[in-house]
């Protein structure tokens, strides 16, 4: 029998969507873009590169907000009853610029993401570790003998969750689950772990 691992996401599934809080907090309207509204992340990261440059918005300025976040309501205690479990991995199309103090709070999970072209404290680019990050992760873990169990809420999460053994969407908007019926829908924390432990 294989043995498990789990692979989530990160935003809108442990922490807070961090553009979104960034554009509550400067105000501007168009950083509230996320992968739930533009599936193509090339275009989306392009796009929020280009409001940060035109209105002189450094990393500082970004950090300063996520070190403001805090987990989701009840995150920490299931991600910490899900560890005593089975063995869980991160897989995050944010960056390790952003994601530092919130994995601080989550009590340091392993997490795989990508990285910042930093220039002069300005954000110029980004690199992705690779492309389809997390579906290629998850076949690189299927491939070393795992049953995967994966969860998300976005997007560019169904590419992850179609990967693996047993995809799940969390707390996705109905436009996702409409397009992705094939995807059992939870919508606690609870649920999720219930639907986690059923499949291990």
């Amino acid at each position: 029998m294989k043995q498990s691992i789990v692979t989530l996401d990160l935003e809108g599934v442990l922490v807070p969507e961090i553009w979104i809080a960034v554009s509550e907090k400067t105000g501007i309207k168009q950083l509230r873009l996320t992968t739930r509204d533009i599936p193509d992340y090339d275009v989306l990261m392009k796009g929020r590169l280009k409001i940060l440059a035109e209105h002189k918005l450094g990393l500082a300025a970004i950090q300063e907000v996520i070190g403001s976040l805090r987990p989701l309501e009840g995150a920490k205690a299931f991600l910490d009853e899900l560890r005593s479990i089975t063995q869980v991995i991160i897989l995050s199309d944010t960056f390790e610029e952003f994601a530092k103090p919130l994995m601080k709070q989550l009590g340091w999970p392993t997490l795989l993401c990508h990285r910042l072209e930093v220039v002069a404290g300005n954000i110029v680019n980004y690199k992705l570790r690779i492309n389809e990050q997390k579906k290629e992760a998850v076949a690189a873990l299927k491939k070393l003998c795992y049953k995967v169990i994966a969860a998300g809420d976005s997007f560019n999460d169904t590419a992850m969750l179609a990967e693996a053994d047993i995809g799940i969407l969390f707390r996705a908007q109905e436009k996702i689950k409409e397009q992705f019926p094939q995807f059992p829908a939870v919508e606690t924390y609870a649920h999720l772990l219930q639907r986690i432990r059923s499949e291990l």
